[in-house]
């Protein structure tokens, strides 16, 4: 391979990479800033324990469901987890669920506040000690 040769390969491969950083980059900024929108949405404390409940009766339905076999837990649990959700956003919240737009990544933003809230980083009490942001 000449000089001129390898030169282009290598200019093709940095090029290459760069686009796919790019790229990556701008999926990560539209998820933060989505998880920014969904997490505006969320202002209110009674609605955040309210999506918290829920998503532990998800996954607590979810556990059921692989410990039995059955479908019938995960149901309940997904069902329970979703009124919980919009009785927060429409009785308290006074929105609504930015899921009846966006379901995957409201689901997936969901998960993330979740353990964001476990975590310490979002706060069931006042949003003051919020660190999410």
């Amino acid at each position: 391979m000449n000089q001129t040769t390898e030169k282009n390969a290598t200019e093709t491969a940095n090029t290459h990479n760069s686009t796919r950083t790019d790229m990556i980059k701008t999926e990560a900024s539209s998820k933060q800033a989505f998880y920014d929108f969904y997490l505006d949405e969320h202002q209110n404390m009674a609605c955040r324990r309210l999506h918290f409940a829920g998503s532990s009766f998800g996954l607590l339905g979810l556990a059921k469901s692989i410990k039995t076999g059955s479908v019938k837990p995960l149901t309940k649990g997904i069902a329970a987890g979703y009124a919980c959700a919009w009785v927060g956003h429409f009785f308290f919240e006074k929105n609504k669920p930015a899921s009846f737009k966006f379901p995957l990544k409201s689901f997936a933003s969901d998960f993330r506040m979740y353990g964001d809230v476990l975590r310490g980083n979002l706060s069931l009490k006042d949003r003051k000690f919020d660190k999410a942001r």
